[in-house]
């Protein structure tokens, strides 16, 4: 071993590859295992390989899946929101793209947020023992055999990419520029935004509006030209038998009898609120400019077509009545664009 050299003697294109790899198969265990996996139960994994990503996970990074898990959990119930741990909107972009790191372990140590969003999560003799008790050791073990493996200089500079990866894409990149920046597929009732089409670098999870649409999904594009580098490899490890796919963005399926709503209409509206909110914006758009009457009644009708899905205390029977009357108010409107809306809205299955 030598200042340039270790065990595999490499050029200096060769130690950015084995970097890029290294960091690659970090990031797939992040989106694969801490995000798809264990906070949204959108998959099932074969016990071995979930418990290869969460050895790699104590090597690389010395994150608790189940602080990890909590954190994500709660930034989703709180989305630009006061308690929201990270986010743009209240604690400015620079703080959270900078110092996102320094958000997450702030939040990790709060034992209320641990007790209340970590459920479900790995509680073994080896996450009690090792790998949340010794987070430094496994990383400590990484540096030696990086500095082992490819020399003191060029072991150490892709262990220190190893360990900055995440801090900086996920806790920063994805936390504050996937709130600030890009482009919106999905009307959320958050500043989600897709960075970029092509989710290559960070696993798919440059695709954040998509998830936050749906945040259940296994697969995070929603649009032909969104790739999904995560989904890829779920679709292998699903066709090796060692993944198993539990949920996907629901698809509206159109073309049944405009009939009166009921309690599966208003089931499927709550599933598919997105696609039926770019539907009815949509329609909207479709008025002429001069009609300002017509456009405050679209407007008013929206909120409170938004407003049943937000009611979670009303019964169903309730909700369903209140589909009916909006239905009714929408077909006897006399505005062509919502009473369009109305029906392809009952048509929903």
């Amino acid at each position: 071993m030598s200042l340039f050299g270790g065990l595999f003697d490499l050029p200096w294109w060769g130690h950015v590859l084995v970097a890029l790899g290294l960091t690659h198969l970090t990031i797939l265990a992040v989106t694969i295992f801490l995000h798809r996996n264990q906070t949204h139960r959108a998959i099932e994994l074969h016990p071995a390989v979930g418990h290869a990503f969460r050895l790699w996970l104590w090597l690389t990074t010395g994150m608790r899946t189940r602080e990890w898990v909590a954190v994500h959990r709660k930034h989703h119930a709180y989305c630009e929101r006061e308690g929201d741990p990270h986010s743009p909107k209240l604690l400015g972009l620079n703080r959270v793209l900078w110092g996102g790191v320094l958000l997450y372990v702030k939040e990790s140590a709060n034992p209320d947020t641990i007790a209340r969003y970590g459920h479900l999560t790995p509680d073994d003799w080896l996450e009690r023992n090792l790998y949340s008790r010794y987070v430094m050791f496994g990383l400590t073990l990484t540096g030696l055999a990086d500095v082992m493996l490819f020399g003191i200089v060029p072991g150490a500079l892709i262990f220190v990419a190893q360990i900055a990866w995440i801090p900086f894409w996920a806790a920063g990149v994805i936390n504050g520029v996937g709130h600030y920046w890009g482009y919106r597929n999905w009307s959320t009732d958050n500043a989600s935004t897709n960075m970029f089409p092509i989710g290559m670098l960070i696993g798919g999870e440059e695709l954040h509006n998509n998830h936050h649409a749906y945040p259940t999904s296994a697969r995070f594009s929603n649009r032909w030209y969104e790739i999904d580098a995560g989904w890829a490899w779920i679709r292998l490890l699903a066709a090796l038998g060692l993944a198993t796919v539990k949920r996907l963005p629901p698809e509206p399926r159109f073309g049944a009898p405009a009939v009166l709503a009921d309690l599966h209409t208003l089931e499927a509206l709550i599933a598919h609120r997105y696609d039926a909110m770019n539907a009815y914006d949509a329609a909207l758009g479709r008025l002429p400019r001069d009609a300002q009457d017509a456009r405050r009644t679209m407007q008013a009708m929206k909120s409170d077509l938004v407003a049943l899905w937000g009611r979670s205390l009303s019964g169903r029977d309730q909700l369903v009545s209140r589909l009916q009357t909006w239905c009714r108010l929408a077909d006897a409107s006399g505005i062509i664009p919502l009473a369009e809306f109305s029906r392809r809205l009952r048509s929903y299955a």
